[in-house]
C-alpha cells in the first residue's frame, strides 16, 4: 500500500481554564507567540461542572476558548499539547498551575481534544498524548456520551459554530487562492 496523502488542514482551538483574568491574558499572549494570531475568542463561561481544579487553581474558575488564524496539520497537535503543558508549568506559582490549557482541533465534522490521560474512548497518538473526540456536527453540535458535562450541556455550541463557519471560509480561500476567484459550492459534508 502506498502513501495515502496529506491530511486536510484543521482549525486549532485551545480551551483555557483560569481563575484570574491576568493569567488568562498571560496565557493568551504566550500561546499567540507560539501558535500565531488568535482570530476568535469566546466569552468567559463559568466552569461550574466540577471542582476538580479548585484545590490547585482556586474557586470561581472560568473557561475561554481561543481559535487561531493559521490552520494546522492534525499531526501537529501532539507537539502543541506538549508546548501547552510546558506553558502551564512556566506559569505555575508555588507548584500549582494558574491555567489549564486544553488544545484540540476542529474539522468539518468534529472537535477533538487531546489529553495525557487514558480513557477507553481515547486514541493514542504519540509522546503520551491521546485524542479524545468530544463533539461532532450533524445539523448542529452533538456530544459523545463520554464528553465532559460542560460540553454535553451545549453551552459552547454557539462559539464552536462560529469557529466552524470561519474554518469553512478558510478552507474555501485555500481552494480559491487567486484574488477575485469565484466561490465554489461546498463539497458534500461541509454544509448543514
Amino acid at each position: 500500500m502506498g502513501f495515502l496523502g496529506r491530511p486536510q488542514p484543521v482549525q486549532l482551538v485551545m480551551g483555557v481554564i483560569y481563575g484570574d483574568e491576568g493569567f488568562l491574558e498571560e496565557a493568551a499572549t504566550g500561546l499567540a507567540g507560539e501558535l500565531g494570531e488568535i482570530d476568535l475568542r469566546s466569552e468567559a463561561f463559568e466552569f461550574d461542572v466540577t471542582d476538580y481544579y479548585q484545590d490547585e487553581m482556586g474557586p470561581g474558575l472560568k473557561r475561554v476558548f481561543l481559535s487561531f488564524k493559521n490552520l494546522i496539520d492534525p499531526g501537529d497537535i501532539v507537539d502543541i499539547k506538549l508546548m501547552a503543558a510546558g506553558l502551564e508549568q512556566e506559569m505555575s506559582r508555588e507548584g500549582k498551575r494558574t491555567v489549564n490549557l486544553d488544545p484540540g482541533y476542529m474539522d468539518f465534522n468534529k472537535l477533538v481534544l487531546v489529553s495525557a490521560k487514558f480513557l477507553a474512548q481515547k486514541i493514542y497518538l504519540a509522546k503520551g498524548v491521546y485524542a479524545d473526540p468530544t463533539i461532532y456536527y450533524d445539523k448542529g453540535w452533538r456530544d459523545y456520551e463520554w464528553a465532559f458535562p460542560d460540553f454535553r450541556s451545549g453551552r459552547y455550541g454557539g462559539f464552536f459554530s462560529e469557529v466552524r463557519n470561519l474554518y469553512k471560509a478558510k478552507m474555501r480561500n485555500m481552494e480559491n487562492p487567486a484574488p477575485g476567484g469565484s466561490e465554489r459550492e461546498p463539497a458534500s459534508g461541509e454544509e448543514d
